[in-house]
């Protein structure tokens, strides 16, 4: 583009007020509204471009800033999907487009407790990078091994991605959870930015490990608007998208379906099922003893065009789970208008939401009770003005959804304000 002026500023130009794709042209431009002042416009990594031949512009992407992230190994493995892998896969793409070019950095091991071996690798990984480097940690990786990461902060100007607090996981001995959770604040304390992937999940890491408020910040998983699924009948084939783990309490979902066999409800659970093999082994029992074999499959983990299959036949998503951050699979559903019934826990009321008019376009229950899931189902059921209204609200809520532009560009925001120089004294 020869009409472009150079400034000495290096990172990406945009003018204010525009439309803006990712320099990796993810689609349809998303306006991501006009920028507060060039307080926003530095730490995002933009300048406004003042040429008359650029006048309606979109980003111009110049030489991008560099941030190290380092992930869990597997974090592209198909056969073992999560929302975690999910978003650090996701803003890796779309950070290039808010002026930071990703370098990968995987590393294997059994996170958050890993061996030796694992150890060794982290530290040699975070030792080969230059002093002052930005680096991007996902918080099962970090969160586990302050005697790594504490030292590095002397050094590197680390943030730390947290999806879900490590003491959170259910399922873990209570002398496990706490040791867990003792770790993870230490690390947390001592490293100048905390992302998290909700305002709940902020609040609770503010609250739970004594945080500055301010160090502490928020970037919400996004959604792809999908096309709408028309699903089956429009009322029984139910959906649940999520690792077959306890922490998910597919167990839950299985008692509540079974106290309801008069329905016409066939379910799909698509998940992982290698994280706790004893767990889907005691799941498949269950199935098996309340004789549901042929009405609730565990379908294993999907992915792109067989997920989005899934999503397609979708009457209504179910989640049982215990503890969440957000719940991605609740806004992939939503993307497509598909309503969701799931549990009060965590950030997923953030993510149910409201359309624009005020509509719920789902129904949350406590967790640990399968008789309210059920008693839910029997509405969805037996009263069409209930699905009537669901379905309009989760449509309306489709559209109002924020795309994936905006976590990168919160996510670039945090990175824009990292100390120039590390937390010596953390």
């Amino acid at each position: 583009m020869t009409d472009v002026t150079l400034e000495k500023d290096t990172a990406p130009r945009r003018t204010a007020g525009t439309h803006a794709t990712t320099a990796l042209g993810r689609g349809r431009a998303l306006d991501r509204g006009p920028v507060a002042d060039r307080a926003e416009q530095v730490a995002l990594g933009f300048v406004p471009v003042r040429h008359p031949a650029l006048k309606n512009a979109e980003i111009i992407p110049m030489s991008l800033r560099s941030v190290h992230f380092v992930l869990p190994g597997g974090v592209h493995d198909p056969t073992a999907p999560s929302g975690g892998n999910a978003y650090d896969r996701r803003v890796s793409l779309d950070l290039p487009g808010f002026g930071w070019q990703v370098h990968q950095h995987a590393v294997d091991g059994d996170w958050p407790r890993p061996g030796a071996a694992a150890r060794a690798e982290l530290a040699r990984t975070l030792g080969e990078f230059p002093d002052g480097a930005v680096v991007l940690l996902d918080g099962l990786v970090a969160c586990g091994v302050p005697e790594i990461i504490v030292p590095q902060a002397e050094r590197l100007r680390l943030a730390v991605l947290v999806h879900l607090p490590l003491g959170d996981e259910t399922g873990l001995e209570p002398a496990v959870a706490a040791r867990l959770d003792a770790l993870e604040r230490t690390v947390l304390r001592a490293v100048p930015a905390v992302v998290a992937t909700s305002d709940w999940a902020v609040r609770r890491l503010v609250s739970h490990h004594g945080l500055a408020p301010e160090r502490v910040h928020a970037a919400a998983p996004g959604a792809d608007i999908a096309p709408l699924a028309p699903g089956t009948d429009g009322v029984s084939r139910l959906l649940c998208v999520a690792a077959v783990t306890p922490r998910k309490g597919q167990h839950r979902l299985v008692e509540a379906l079974a106290a309801v066999p008069e329905l016409p409800w066939t379910c799909v659970c698509v998940g992982g099922l290698n994280h706790d093999p004893a767990y889907v082994s005691g799941l498949r029992s269950q199935i098996a003893r309340h004789g549901l074999e042929d009405r609730l499959v565990l379908a294993g983990p999907r992915s792109g065009a067989a997920l989005d299959a899934s999503y397609h036949s979708a009457d209504l998503m179910v989640l049982a789970s215990y503890a969440e951050t957000y719940g991605m699979a609740v806004t992939e559903a939503l993307a497509r208008g598909v309503p969701v019934l799931a549990t009060d826990v965590g950030g997923l009321p953030e993510a149910v939401g409201r359309a624009p008019d005020g509509g719920v376009p789902g129904i949350l229950v406590p967790p640990e009770d399968p008789a309210a899931i059920a008693a839910e189902l029997r509405g969805w059921f037996g009263e069409p003005d209930v699905r009537r209204r669901l379905k309009a609200a989760a449509r309306g809520r489709r559209a109002a959804l924020n795309g994936w532009a905006g976590t990168a560009r919160s996510l670039a925001a945090v990175l824009g304000r990292l100390p120039n120089e590390p937390r010596r004294a953390a």
